[in-house]
């Protein structure tokens, strides 16, 4: 009888314990964004995302004013839990910098920001990709995918990215469905 007990009282514990956490979790990412606290945020976007498209020879993604199409995106195009998600990941990356550097991001060394962003890149992807498509159905996609989504769509689509960047073609010739390219080619522009 009292193993019995114990183990209906474990299994009743574990419920409530993960129940609450995914309540609280869903209420987290349920609540109205704190877009303020977003647009205060845009030199912070601006660092990350110079580091995921650095200049180069190219402009960067500083010069093609990425952190502008991403703080424009993500207040008018995604959903309240994909906000709350990019919001969050900001918070928690300003924290984890702090806590491990002593400095917020922007003064942080570049190899240090190096070191934050592959901890959050290794940090959102589990080993296996059902957990994967399991948390984007469930919490929406990760911060730093987001990023990084929207820092390469944000540039490709830019006028500097795309004609700078990128080859790009205003006024193409005839069409030719499949064409080679030539070493050191830049990808295109347009399809």
């Amino acid at each position: 009888m009292d193993r019995r007990t114990t183990v209906k009282s474990i299994l009743a514990v574990s419920a409530i314990s993960f129940t609450s956490f995914s309540v609280f979790k869903w209420f987290d990412l349920h609540k109205k964004p704190d877009l303020n606290y977003l647009n205060s945020k845009k030199i912070l976007i601006e660092e990350l995302t110079e580091m995921i498209i650095p200049t180069t020879d190219t402009p960067g993604a500083k010069e093609a004013k990425v952190a502008d199409f991403i703080l424009l995106t993500v207040a008018n195009c995604l959903d309240v839990k994909e906000q709350n998600g990019f919001i969050s990941g900001l918070k928690s990356l300003e924290k984890y910098s702090v806590e491990k550097f002593n400095v917020d991001f922007i003064g942080c060394s570049t190899e240090n920001r190096e070191k934050i962003l592959t901890h959050f890149q290794s940090m959102d992807i589990y080993d296996y990709s059902i957990l994967n498509k399991v948390r984007r159905k469930i919490l929406g996609s990760p911060f730093f995918v987001q990023l990084k989504w929207l820092t390469v769509y944000g540039y490709c689509t830019s006028k500097p990215g795309a004609t700078k960047g990128l080859a790009y073609d205003y006024i193409p010739g005839n069409y030719a469905a499949c064409f080679p390219l030539q070493p050191n080619q830049k990808s295109w522009a347009t399809k």
